[in-house]
C-alpha cells in the first residue's frame, strides 16, 4: 500500500490544464524508466487531480478531452511516463551521480584529444565539466546529455569523438588463445596468419579505448606483441 504521507506528485500539462497524480516516488521512477511495475501499485490515490495539494479532482469531461479516456490507470500511466516527476532529495542525488559517471565513461571511451590523438582521462573530462558548469538532468537520457556535455567542454579541452584502427601482430605461441579476446574487443577489419604461425589483425575501436586495448594485448602476450596505430 502506497503511503499518502510519503507520496509525491507526477504532473503533466495539457493545453492550459495541469493534471496530477499522487505516486510512490521509487515505484513511479522505476515505471518511468521502463520497469515492470503495475500502475495500481504506484498510485497513492486512484484519482486524477487538477491540484493534488488542494485536493481538486479533474472533471471527467476535461479528462476525456485531454486523454480520450476517463480510465484512471491509463491516464495515470500517461502522466507518469510523459510528465514531470518530483524526485526525493536522495533519488535526485543518486541519479545525478550515476548519470554523471555514465556520461564521463562514454566520453572517455569514445573521444580523444585530436592534437595528441590520445584519450582523455575521466578525471580531465570531469574537471572540464565542472569548469563548464554543466548540470546533468536526472530525467534526460544519457545519450542526449553526452552530446550536450561534448559541446560545452570543447572550448575548454580539445576533444572529439573518433574511431581508430590498430594493427596488432601476435607471436605464434600466443596467437591461438589471444584470437578470441582481441577479435571481440572491437570490429576486426582484417586478419591473416603468417608463415611463422603469428597472427596479424587490424581492429577498429572507439579512440578512447586504445589504452585498454594495449593493456589487453600486453596481458595476453606477456608484452611480446607488436601494435601500430594506423
Amino acid at each position: 500500500m502506497v503511503s499518502l504521507d510519503e507520496s509525491l506528485v507526477a504532473r503533466l500539462k495539457k493545453g492550459s490544464m495541469h493534471y496530477e497524480v499522487l505516486v510512490d516516488p521509487d515505484k513511479a521512477l522505476e515505471f518511468k524508466k521502463g520497469g515492470n511495475v503495475k500502475i495500481e501499485d504506484i498510485l497513492a490515490v486512484e484519482s486524477i487531480f487538477e491540484d493534488a495539494g488542494k485536493g481538486y479532482h479533474a472533471a471527467e469531461s476535461d479528462l476525456s478531452n485531454a486523454f480520450e479516456t476517463t480510465d484512471v490507470f491509463e491516464i495515470a500511466a500517461h502522466i507518469i511516463k510523459h510528465g514531470e516527476l518530483q524526485l526525493t532529495k536522495e533519488q535526485r542525488k543518486h541519479i545525478l551521480e550515476e548519470k554523471t559517471k555514465q556520461v564521463i565513461s562514454i566520453i572517455a571511451q569514445n573521444a580523444i584529444n585530436p592534437q595528441t590523438r590520445t584519450p582523455h582521462p575521466p578525471a580531465r573530462i570531469e574537471k572540464a565539466m565542472e569548469e563548464a558548469k554543466i548540470h546533468i538532468d536526472p530525467l534526460k537520457s544519457v545519450d542526449e546529455q553526452v552530446n550536450i556535455v561534448m559541446k560545452a567542454i570543447r572550448p575548454i579541452i580539445p576533444i572529439r569523438f573518433e574511431e581508430v584502427e590498430v594493427e596488432v601482430k601476435v607471436p605464434a605461441e600466443y596467437a591461438g588463445k589471444s584470437y578470441g579476446d582481441i577479435a571481440k574487443f572491437g570490429t576486426m577489419l582484417k586478419d591473416r596468419w603468417e608463415n611463422d604461425g603469428s597472427w596479424v589483425a587490424v581492429v577498429k575501436m572507439p579512440a578512447g579505448l586504445q589504452n585498454d586495448f594495449y593493456g589487453l594485448v600486453n596481458n595476453l602476450t606477456k608484452g611480446d606483441a607488436e601494435t601500430k596505430l594506423l
